[in-house]
């Protein structure tokens, strides 16, 4: 479990002033503070979470980490407190980092899916793979918690604090491989932001959350920050180029310097599908991994679902599993 406090410093936090203090706990929820905890005081769309630090205060919070907007809102409060004030350009990606430092430990292998649709058939077949393979596996997402271990969950990607709870609960009861959907609320919102990725798998894109986002590109990029941002250089990017919006996003994880691993039935795919053949109880799926033909049942009627399996396939053969066993 975590340990009973921390000091800034171990969190990788520097205080206003240099002022130390000890953390006990983190919140975004000023409801939720305990004496010691660090309350992170968020921008958000309709009000900023700075509005709340008065409470904070008063439940003895002994740090609040903001940006600048949120400290010159509070000032009064900040004034007359000797809470430690840490002012971050970015505190929701501050607080990730955090809250990934405060808890400590996730999975040996974690792997992540975006698009717009397939994102939780991925992970959920990414996660039977790994259980195939006799791996102690879960995956993460609208669902919840399925797998090898169990929780709910309120949305498709956890703020920080709750999403490294988890992955430290779930390292602790012996999970070794996690599969995340990512939402383009998470990825915008850098809530993914102290994960460790050894894969990302990117499934398609059409219009949808323009409530949320501003504009369809927008929305693209968000997606995009799986790869730009979240996944490490020596990750491995799994991507459908079937469409336009996917060789983009092929793009810019060459650019990042990635390892590539492609889906679809482009012709130049490294997981081709080639034929499908339906019945009343499923498929029969055609495909090629590195030119070499295979054929496999299976128990799933939408065509659509070929791609997802393979998408899963890929993220599997990316985290380390070899191919034969995953296909077989």
């Amino acid at each position: 479990m975590a340990e009973a406090s921390k000091s800034l410093s171990e969190l990788g936090l520097r205080a206003q002033g240099g002022r130390e203090a000890r953390i006990t706990g983190l919140s975004v929820d000023s409801r939720q503070v305990k004496p010691g905890h660090l309350f992170a005081a968020l921008p958000g769309t309709k009000i900023h979470g700075a509005e709340f630090i008065q409470y904070a205060l008063r439940m003895e919070a002994a740090a609040i980490l903001t940006d600048r907007a949120g400290a010159e809102i509070a000032k009064t409060d900040l004034a007359g407190s000797d809470a430690a004030l840490i002012v971050a350009e970015d505190p929701r990606q501050t607080l990730a980092y955090t809250a990934a430092l405060w808890f400590g430990r996730q999975p040996e292998v974690v792997v992540a899916v975006t698009g717009t649709s397939g994102k939780t058939s991925v992970a959920t077949f990414t996660r039977q793979i790994w259980q195939a393979l006799g791996l102690s596996a879960a995956n993460l997402g609208t669902m919840g918690v399925l797998g090898d271990f169990t929780a709910p969950l309120a949305h498709t990607t956890p703020e920080p604090i709750t999403l490294h709870r988890i992955l430290r609960d779930m390292a602790e009861a012996g999970i070794t491989h996690a599969a995340m959907e990512a939402s383009s609320h998470g990825l915008d919102q850098g809530r993914l932001d102290g994960v460790r990725l050894q894969a990302a798998a990117y499934t398609n894109f059409s219009q949808d959350h323009l409530d949320y986002h501003a504009s369809f590109d927008d929305y693209f990029a968000a997606k995009a920050r799986l790869f730009a941002r979240v996944l490490p250089e020596d990750g491995t990017a799994v991507i459908n180029i079937d469409e336009a919006r996917g060789r983009e996003m092929l793009e810019i994880a060459r650019l990042r310097g990635q390892r590539l691993l492609t889906v679809g039935r482009d012709p130049v795919a490294d997981l081709r599908i080639t034929s499908q053949r339906f019945d009343a109880t499923g498929q029969d799926l055609r495909f090629t991994h590195d030119g070499r033909p295979h054929l496999v049942r299976l128990a799933l009627i939408g065509g659509f679902q070929a791609e997802n399996v393979l998408a899963a396939a890929g993220l599997a053969m990316a985290a380390d599993a070899e191919p034969q066993a995953v296909i077989d």
